[in-house]
């Protein structure tokens, strides 16, 4: 699913927000949890997941070109772990897709 998708399916699913309103709030979010996560804040949403910003210390890499060493400086990336509750429906609703698939086959 797209940015896009998101708003469309927000759209269809409240009548009572415009299109241009749709886009507004999921841009909202989204920028509201940029800036938490650049604050080093961690976000947590029930039943869904938590995000949260990790550490990627630095370390020696290599050109794969020339096998040169290169020093690769250290980061901080952002980190999604699922919840309990969105890893069960992926789950089940996955086994129904490939169950629905063997009877077709």
């Amino acid at each position: 699913m797209t940015r896009s998708d998101l708003v469309e399916e927000l759209a269809a699913r409240f009548a009572q927000l415009t299109h241009r309103d749709a886009e507004y709030a999921v841009k909202t979010i989204l920028d509201a949890m940029s800036d938490a996560l650049v604050r080093g804040h961690r976000i947590e949403i029930r039943g869904f997941g938590s995000f949260t910003v990790n550490r990627r210390p630095p370390r020696i890499g290599r050109n794969p070109r020339s096998g040169e060493s290169v020093q690769i400086p250290e980061k901080r990336v952002p980190h999604f772990k699922p919840g309990k509750a969105l890893r069960e429906a992926v789950d089940a609703r996955s086994a129904e897709l490939d169950a629905e698939k063997k009877r077709r086959a």
